[in-house]
């Protein structure tokens, strides 16, 4: 069977598709229709490069996010289990042939500190990373997803787990999803085969296609919440976005179903890291591939992490990212160590994060902002995913549900966990869009639901 992902085919569109003002436009507003774009339509944005059009580009993809997502802001925290790996990708610091890096891997009471660290902080939702071991099974994957879902302290505790892990055939999917799990990601890194293999030199994850057609077997085993990302920096950033636009037709083609995120990492710093600089990515460019890939996709989430700098996700939050993580410590065991701000250890830890501030400083930054912060996990729990999930979110009826589920998170946050100031600020702009929500039939519900809150009752939402 020939693979969805045709080298051939995305440079054809790349190196022959023209970008004048016109077509550029056109392609802008169709996807302010909410309009999936096609390759064709994609690399017409990728190929605009007159400053004025770019501009452009990126406020139509500030305009199609506030359209479909609104104000708000998902948050969540990263949570290593284990460094354990049997890979040897060459941008990774918990690769094989890595000598220096730290050997560990969480034990239950391990993994109920550092959960029990994350709920104080304020977070409901978390996603857990494996390296690719064999030690980290489906059935091992399971139990700790369950650990985390038993941990309960005061109001606190773990409402969605997402899982960043190795692939697994179709019974190992089912097992992990049997344990309640919500996104499963795995990161196709590189589009590009033969860089994959430049990049890949050992280990199962060297097989291109046994990774390429991962989430097709998570489908299969009813997996039908799935993130896809790319690794940018190892290749042509025009060519991956390409690939991961392919990859949404191909979900759609075959499961009538997107993926539920899209995540955009740039390579940065790890120990003894080795590889070629030849294709990192700039400031300008990132900004742009993120409006672009914001333009085609319109219904997908977009994942922003601690990898960039407060001031890069302070800026590209506004042209379409929907989820960050916030107060994120990639040590293993970091978290219940309560290590101070910016104290970092790669021996310990994947990669070097550039945001390193607490939960509550990026709330508090939000929050005066206009966004509003939401740990919300309505959609996953009431069976809001999959073609489910498509059925309101690609007509933007997603954002009816989002605003208001995404205030009463924010008000859990500011009555449990928020200082003051955070508290007074926060309220003052739950009373902001309730005032814009006055039009809705909701409004009356929610602010019942909101005063609620106040009075301690937990776990709200529409």
């Amino acid at each position: 069977m020939k693979p969805f992902i045709d080298p051939d085919e995305i440079w054809d569109y790349i190196n022959n598709t023209k970008a004048d003002k016109k077509r550029v436009r056109e392609v802008i507003q169709a996807s302010l229709n909410k309009k999936r774009l096609s390759l064709e339509e994609t690399a017409v944005l990728l190929n605009a490069t007159d400053p004025e059009l770019i501009e452009e580009i990126k406020e139509g993809a500030r305009q199609l996010k506030e359209k479909v997502y609104g104000e708000r802001i998902v948050l969540f925290a990263p949570l290593y289990v284990g460094d354990l790996c049997t890979n040897n990708c060459q941008y990774c610091g918990f690769r094989s042939t890595n000598k220096d890096v730290k050997r560990i891997t969480l034990s239950s009471d391990d993994l109920i500190n550092e959960t029990l660290a994350l709920i104080d902080q304020g977070h409901k939702r978390l996603i857990l990373v494996y390296g690719e071991h064999p030690k980290y099974s489906a059935e091992f994957i399971a139990e700790t997803v369950r650990i985390v879902y038993s941990v309960k302290h005061d109001k606190g505790e773990i409402r969605r787990v997402n899982i960043n892990a190795a692939p697994f055939d179709i019974p190992g999917f089912r097992t992990v999803k049997d344990a309640g799990i919500g996104t499963f990601q795995i990161f196709q890194e590189t589009y590009h085969e033969p860089t994959y293999a430049k990049v890949h030199l050992g280990g199962v994850k060297r097989n291109y296609e046994w990774r390429l057609t991962a989430l097709d077997r998570a489908q299969e085993a009813g997996i039908d919440d799935v993130g896809i990302g790319a690794l940018f920096g190892l290749y042509d950033w025009r060519f991956e976005v390409m690939g991961l636009v392919r990859h949404v037709n191909h979900f759609e083609a075959v499961y009538n179903v997107g993926p539920h995120t899209i995540s955009f990492p740039r390579i940065q710093n790890a120990l003894s890291l080795n590889i070629d600089r030849d294709h990192l990515v700039t400031d300008e460019e990132f900004v742009r591939l993120v409006a672009i890939l914001r333009l085609a996709v319109p219904y997908t989430g977009m994942i922003l992490t601690a990898r960039e700098p407060a001031h890069t996700r302070d800026q590209v939050l506004r042209f379409g990212v929907s989820q960050i993580d916030g107060g994120t410590n990639l040590e293993l065991g970091g978290y219940s160590k309560g290590k101070k701000e910016g104290d970092q250890d790669l021996s310990m830890e994947q990669f070097q994060i550039n945001d390193t501030r607490s939960l509550n400083e990026i709330m508090d930054e939000l929050i005066r902002t206009g966004y509003i912060p939401s740990f919300c996990t309505a959609c996953y729990r009431l069976g809001r995913t999959g073609e489910h999930f498509m059925e309101f979110s690609v007509p933007g009826f997603i954002k009816r549900f989002c605003s208001p589920n995404a205030l009463l998170t924010l008000a859990e946050y500011l009555e449990d966990y928020a200082p003051a100031e955070t508290k007074e600020a926060g309220y003052k702009l739950i009373d902001q869009k309730i005032n814009e929500l006055a039009k809705t039939n909701k409004v009356e519900s929610l602010k019942e639901k909101l005063s609620q809150v106040r009075t301690g009752k937990r776990d709200l939402y529409f």
